[in-house]
């Protein structure tokens, strides 16, 4: 076995995890820079009081997109959210929702299918197939494998 291989690839996976998270992880501001009438604001901007996925489903840009997550069961639909809209990962997700990794992405994967079937008519109608030339007519030969 080739120790100085198989330690190359550790520290490049312990760099590459560390960098995703650093590119997740929201920019420092230097508080030398905010004015006083930026935190006055900050503080005077009334809250909605809604949930944070309900907001995020009022600013979808289709309503048929917004009835489809909201027929999909809680979790899922949570799932869906934080890892599609917000762009949370895996192990993020488990963390936040206190469920196994592998349940997470089980409800992801069930989640997408459920949207997939609801939205398949939509996506039909605002996205038609464009038939490929050659690949929809084949010869006689090429259809009995001869």
């Amino acid at each position: 076995m080739n120790l100085r291989a198989w330690l190359y690839r550790i520290l490049a996976n312990t760099f590459i995890t560390a960098y995703r998270k650093r590119q997740r992880e929201p920019r420092p501001v230097p508080t030398g820079e905010i004015q006083d009438w930026q935190l006055a604001r900050a503080v005077c901007q009334p809250s909605s009081g809604k949930p944070a996925d309900t907001e995020v489903l009022e600013h979808l840009a289709d309503s048929r997109v917004k009835r489809a997550l909201h027929e999909l069961p809680e979790d899922f639909r949570t799932v869906v959210l934080l890892a599609d809209i917000e762009g949370y990962g895996y192990r993020e997700i488990a963390g936040i929702m206190g469920t196994p990794i592998g349940t997470v992405t089980s409800r992801l994967h069930r989640a997408r299918r459920q949207l997939r079937d609801l939205l398949q008519d939509y996506a039909a109608a605002r996205f038609p197939a464009k038939r490929q030339p050659g690949r929809d007519a084949l010869p006689a030969a090429g259809r009995c494998g001869l």
